[in-house]
């Protein structure tokens, strides 16, 4: 190329340590973005398995003559829970939901549907699609962190005995869960229990995922399933049949559920982890 003047313009001179710079530079760039891809791509790839138990305690209400179609819902995990996938659950951490549709208690039943769709863990999101095994009042999951051993005041909070909703014993000095028919699980620390599912198919929870291996069940028994302390109301879809991850609550009354309830819910295909 010619300048005005006539003459050849002269390329720009880089000398070699600049070139040097600039191509180490240029390389550490796409070594970093490389490296946030895969990170990336490995946690998308990452997957809650079906058959994961999420101890629930839910801090908001539910009533079907209020509530209308998406009111947001929320709780927390009760207890740390730690999946085949890798993927661990932090204690405490929040759980959030929606509520689809209510119906008011007239002609017809009451009725909320509703759906639980994320988990906020450790600076991560993981949507979930769960079915319900147990719902238990407020005033049930209050009982099952109580003592029922005489001597409890004279003993430490980790020497009592107490009674999982729906009838395991837990026998904290021992580090042992009982039920009619033997040991059936292992007390950790403070109210988190870790048992093996045991099906109850007279109240209308089957083997499926997740009932071959011990879970992180909170003051749940191994055999809970259906409601506890909460009258008439009763669990119609649980969210393991179409349509799935969908949670029908039914009652002839109208539906109250209070803050402070626990849930026991169990994840169906598909729950996936992706960055917040």
């Amino acid at each position: 190329m010619m300048q005005p003047d006539g003459l050849p313009k002269k390329e720009p001179f880089v000398r070699p340590q600049a070139l040097s710079y600039l191509l180490s530079r240029n390389k550490n760039v796409w070594i970093a973005t490389a490296t946030l891809l895969l990170i990336s791509m490995t946690m998308h790839a990452q997957q809650l398995p079906p058959g994961t138990v999420i101890p629930v305690m839910l801090a908001s209400s539910l009533n079907a003559s209020k509530d209308g179609s998406d009111k947001k819902i929320e709780g927390r995990v009760m207890q740390e829970i730690s999946s085949s996938s890798g993927v661990v659950i932090k204690e405490g951490s929040r759980i959030t939901g929606h509520i689809e549709s209510t119906t008011r208690a007239g002609v017809s039943q009451s009725e909320i549907v509703l759906k639980f769709d994320a988990i906020k863990s450790g600076g991560r999101l993981i949507r979930v699609r769960t079915a319900l095994i147990a719902l238990a009042s407020m005033m049930s999951v209050s009982n099952a962190q109580s003592p029922i051993n005489s001597t409890s005041n004279m003993d430490s909070m980790n020497q009592w005995v107490t009674r999982q909703i729906g009838g395991d014993i837990v026998y904290r000095g021992r580090g042992k869960v009982f039920s009619e028919t033997g040991e059936v699980g292992r007390w950790v620390e403070g109210t988190s229990v870790v048992a093996r599912l045991i099906p109850s198919l007279k109240a209308g929870c089957s083997e499926g995922p997740g009932y071959d291996r011990e879970q992180a069940i909170w003051v749940f028994s191994s055999t809970a399933c259906g409601t506890y302390g909460l009258k008439n109301v009763k669990i119609a879809n649980s969210g393991m049949t179409t349509p799935v991850g969908e949670i029908v609550l039914t009652s002839t009354r109208n539906i109250t559920v209070r803050g402070g309830s626990g849930w026991l819910l169990i994840t169906v295909p598909k729950a996936t982890l992706q960055p917040e």
